[in-house]
């Protein structure tokens, strides 16, 4: 078996990121840059005011003095003339400084009367102006490709004036459930049937990942049925199923997909819940197998599934971020699989469900995190450190 580290590492390290296209501004928050972005002008363009108040010469303004005011400058409206000797503009923020100023007297230091203005703070060249290219200038380099862009990167990128952004394609992720016993929501349920809930939570996952998810119609257990029912995964980054990837008799997966090119790199990992996984790859298709069981399948699919969506928008290959936290109840000594153990957390302190069921999506509903167990961890107390995963930062 496959420990998770070398599992995790073989798929990344099989996988690319999408090409580039480039898309409106708008459309850019949490796409991967392809290309850099440099700033197309200068910010500000010339020097303005950080304060509402009065652009003047400090060397004419000591404290006493009374200075003609000669004209205004909104925002957007710069005054047009020259400012000379004893003068004053009334000036607001974001206003270009006019020409011969070289500071800002606060509004709240002066006191305007008949067409003057009586300066009552001590001014020194350059206050409360910005100068040109504060923020940036032109062909600075703000934004590097590689980084997922933020609300505040998107900001930065508009402020540049960019309209268009070039990023990375999001992923497309075809996704199979097999199994003759399950059913769509809603449909009637076979004799002995469930509802087939994994490609739904998997679809949820990966598109709040950024990706985009095509679910396929249900494979009954019959290996022609699988193999071409996957094909409906041509154009797809990469196929997904469920369930079938164990070794029993109606377990059909590999069998059914080898005829039409399928090549396994390896099967079945070394952890709790989701030893069945296949991992190889369809044509020129990467394809992971996950288990049938709904929680087994999206914890694999947390460990493997959204590191690899990362991968493909982009991103450096890294494993799912885990956080330090304290164990809230006795451990036991753990077996020769990493566990993942399904916990509430109240603070720092993670206590696990007393029933780890893979079957019970219940649980994994009510939890928030999973606490990750190494392969032959020594039996801790409560109180211990322990390592999660925190689910609501995967938006999970």
């Amino acid at each position: 078996m496959q420990s998770v580290e070398a599992a995790r590492a073989r798929i990344l390290a099989a996988l690319s990121a999408t090409p580039p296209e480039t898309v409106a501004l708008a459309e850019a928050a949490g796409r991967v840059l392809a290309r850099p972005v440099a700033a197309r002008l200068t910010q500000p363009p010339s020097a303005v005011s950080a304060m509402d108040g009065y652009a003047l010469r400090a060397a004419d303004a000591p404290v006493g003095a009374r200075l003609r005011v000669v004209g205004e400058a909104p925002a957007g409206h710069p005054f047009a003339g020259h400012l000379g000797p004893g003068e004053a503009v009334r000036i607001f923020t974001g206003a270009f400084i006019p020409q011969g100023a070289d500071s800002i007297l606060l509004q709240e230091d002066a006191t305007a009367e008949a067409g003057t203005v009586l300066v009552r703070e001590t001014l020194t060249p350059g206050r409360w102006v910005r100068p040109a290219g504060l923020d940036f200038s032109t062909g600075e380099s703000l934004l590097q490709a590689g980084r997922k862009l933020t609300a505040r990167d998107i900001g930065l990128a508009a402020a540049a004036n960019h309209p268009w952004l070039t990023v990375h394609r999001r992923p497309r992720i075809g996704i199979l459930a097999t199994g003759d016993e399950i059913a769509l929501p809603g449909d009637p349920l076979p004799m002995g049937g469930i509802v087939s809930s994994n490609a739904h939570a998997l679809a949820a996952m990966l598109r709040a990942a950024g990706a985009e998810a095509v679910i396929l119609p249900i494979a009954p257990d019959d290996a022609d049925a699988i193999a071409t029912l996957a094909q409906g995964a041509r154009g797809c980054d990469m196929l997904v199923t469920t369930g079938g990837a164990s070794v029993g008799d109606h377990d059909l997966v590999q069998k059914a997909l080898i005829p039409g090119g399928f090549a396994l790199d390896f099967w079945k990992i070394a952890m709790r819940p989701g030893k069945p996984l296949i991992w190889g790859r369809l044509g020129e298709t990467p394809m992971l197998g996950l288990p049938g069981n709904p929680v087994s399948a999206l914890v694999c699919a947390v460990v493997f599934l959204l590191p690899s969506v990362s991968v493909m928008a982009g991103l450096p290959a890294a494993a799912t971020p885990s956080e330090a936290a304290l164990t809230g109840a006795d451990l036991a000594a753990n077996d020769q699989r990493e566990d993942y153990l399904r916990c509430r957390l109240d603070g720092e302190v993670a206590t696990p469900f007393s029933r780890q069921d893979s079957s019970m999506l219940k649980t994994l509903a009510r939890a928030d995190a999973l606490l990750i167990r190494a392969p032959h961890a020594a039996a801790l107390l409560a109180g211990s450190a322990v390592r999660i995963i925190r689910l609501s930062a995967l938006g999970v």
